[in-house]
């Protein structure tokens, strides 16, 4: 049911997105972003490149403003190999929907990542089910959008009326 894969494969090339916001200094967010190289490298990825941007909000639809976005765009369609893009905050669904569709390559947030080192490093099957559950609980409010071409099936004449979506399938099963 749920298919959203995000296991980092090893050697998989990354680029690392910050945005300083009114509260933060430069300075600041260059050490997240240390840390989240840091944490990309330990689940397998190696960061290519970092950009930030000064924004007093983040963009609704793609976290980081129309420029920016493009910017990295570029860059992922010159270096040829960038297969993720890592976002230093919390991304919803929503955002995480529309930097994909932009920029063609899987794109994750800071959070999305740690859970990522913990289902890889769990060893007990208590372990694995706890990191299981908060991958669920992680993934739950993104599932709206997910499954566009999966839409609602007719009802037929006689029927019982259209299917159940898959959203709700996954939000039953979740």
């Amino acid at each position: 049911m749920i298919e959203k894969n995000t296991k980092i494969q090893q050697e998989e090339k990354a680029v690392l997105v910050g945005l300083v916001q009114n509260e933060q200094t430069e300075t600041q967010v260059n050490e997240y972003l240390d840390e989240l190289a840091f944490l990309a490298e330990t689940a397998g990825a190696q960061t290519q490149k970092r950009f930030t941007q000064k924004l007093k909000h983040p963009d609704t639809k793609t976290f980081v403003g129309k420029g920016k976005l493009q910017q990295i765009k570029e860059y992922v369609l010159m270096k040829g190999d960038i297969t993720l893009v890592i976002f230093d905050d919390e991304l919803s669904g929503s955002q995480i929907q529309n930097i994909e569709k932009e920029l063609q390559v899987k794109t994750i947030d800071r959070s999305d990542l740690i859970l990522d080192i913990f289902a890889s490093r769990a060893q007990t099957a208590q372990a694995k089910t706890q990191v299981e559950l908060a991958q669920y609980q992680y993934i739950l409010p993104r599932l709206k959008g997910m499954w566009k071409h999966l839409e609602r099936q007719g009802g037929g004449v006689g029927t019982r009326g259209p299917g159940e979506t898959e959203i709700e399938t996954d939000r039953r099963i979740v």
